[in-house]
């Protein structure tokens, strides 16, 4: 029997020329996702003007959603050929966003330069949680916003995501997640503390429906027991 590789990164750059075309299930997933984080995002945030991360953009969905939502958005991401269908789809659509190669580790970006980041689909893939989180806070401007979602660690969570939606559902390609990156809630918001943040509320999400493609509609959920988003700021006055 083939050993799956898991946390499989390379998933982003094979499907890159396809990203936009909506021919992939599990791209579609990650696109239906957007409005559902969105949705309680912009309770804690007016967009217009600020300059906004968005940290593990893959072939720039958030990104795009951000931009509309008129704020001026950077875009970084380890997958080349994802990061080249983004920059590809903004010129095609008429829209100003920077795309970036890079990792969450090692930002290529000025101390105190963002207003938020956004985070999602991407903490529980990192190399060093640690870093990417004192990284978030170094570009962050004092008082700025890190907004987040990720996977709880436990065995609902790991059923949820890699029996039903990697291995029946084939909602995500198999391999996708390692269920030993999960992180769980009071653990992030430990290592936000650590990274000098002073963290706000977390809401589950998850689906409340489908669409009538048969997509799952995702949006707020009571429980994190699986997927989750969060918000932490930095104090204004402590760099």
């Amino acid at each position: 029997m083939a050993i799956i590789q898991r946390n499989n990164l390379d998933i982003y750059d094979d499907v890159a020329a396809d990203w936009w075309s909506d021919d992939i299930r599990w791209v579609r997933t990650l696109k239906n996702l957007v409005p559902g984080r969105l949705g309680w995002f912009n309770r804690h945030i007016d967009w217009v003007g600020k300059t906004v991360l968005d940290l593990g953009c893959a072939g720039g969905f958030m990104a795009e959603a951000l931009t509309r939502n008129g704020a001026n958005v950077t875009g970084i991401d380890p997958a080349a050929q994802a990061i080249v269908a983004a920059a590809a789809r903004a010129k095609h659509m008429d829209q100003t966003i920077q795309y970036d190669v890079g990792v969450g580790e090692n930002l290529p970006y000025p101390d105190d330069y963002f207003d938020a980041v956004v985070c999602v689909d991407v903490l529980e893939h990192v190399t060093d949680l640690t870093e990417v989180l004192a990284e978030v806070a170094r570009v962050l401007k004092p008082g700025g916003l890190f907004l987040y979602d990720t996977i709880n660690r436990n065995i609902i969570a790991r059923l949820a995501t890699i029996t039903i939606a990697e291995d029946v559902l084939r909602l995500l390609p198999k391999g996708t997640h390692d269920p030993t990156m999960f992180i769980k809630p009071r653990e992030l918001r430990d290592a936000l503390v650590e990274a000098g943040f002073v963290v706000g509320p977390q809401i589950g999400l998850g689906p409340r429906g489908l669409n009538r493609r048969g997509d799952i509609i995702f949006g707020q959920l009571p429980i994190k027991a699986v997927l989750y988003m969060g918000i932490a700021r930095l104090p204004e006055f402590t760099k």
